[in-house]
């Protein structure tokens, strides 16, 4: 069962893409982007390390304005490739000696799926947020969902996770990342 719960000590949020070109290009953008917001925020409460990543920067912007003040600079990686697992993501993971990733960003057919499965192929436990994650098709965002759950992925909500890793939060903790999510 450990493979289905999330401790803290054990948890690395990842954030896939969510760029400022290319939110505005999905349909449920604000809804991953509300829903990441609330992970950065338990993250954070909890010391959960956050890394996220851009593609291309300098085509599709930085990552939206409502997150980008609550990441580290030196934890958002600049990419040209489609999978997030990068090389400075995956010295970084290693550094940070945790083995379960939850997943957010966009797009899931491409980047984020691929991010999945590169992180599943070096071992990583993977908790995708579908709620969280989106594509600008529906019919491609479903492909995704289901290859990475055949891939072994977690497929999650962000209630779920967020109350996974309140279990053993305090009540003050507990009561104001409740209000947080909808």
């Amino acid at each position: 069962m450990d493979k289905f719960t999330l401790a803290k000590e054990d948890t690395v949020l990842m954030i896939i893409d969510i760029q400022e070109r290319l939110s505005a290009a999905m349909k449920y953008g604000k809804d991953v982007i509300d829903n990441t917001d609330t992970l950065i925020t338990i993250s954070k409460d909890l010391g959960i390390p956050i890394l996220a990543t851009e593609q291309y920067p300098k085509g599709l912007g930085d990552t939206v304005e409502r997150l980008k003040p609550n990441l580290e600079k030196d934890s958002v990686y600049e990419k040209i490739v489609f999978s997030g697992y990068i090389e400075q993501v995956a010295s970084a993971l290693k550094r940070l000696e945790r083995k379960k990733v939850v997943i957010v960003g966009m797009e899931a057919h491409v980047c984020v799926f691929q991010t999945v499965r590169d992180l599943l192929s070096d071992g990583y436990q993977v908790f995708v947020v579908a709620d969280a994650v989106c594509s600008r098709i529906k019919q491609n965002y479903k492909i995704a969902l289901d290859l990475m759950d055949a891939m072994g992925a977690i497929i999650t909500s962000t209630e779920t996770v967020c109350f996974d890793l309140l279990k053993e939060a305090g009540t003050p903790l507990f009561k104001k990342i409740s209000k947080l999510i909808k």
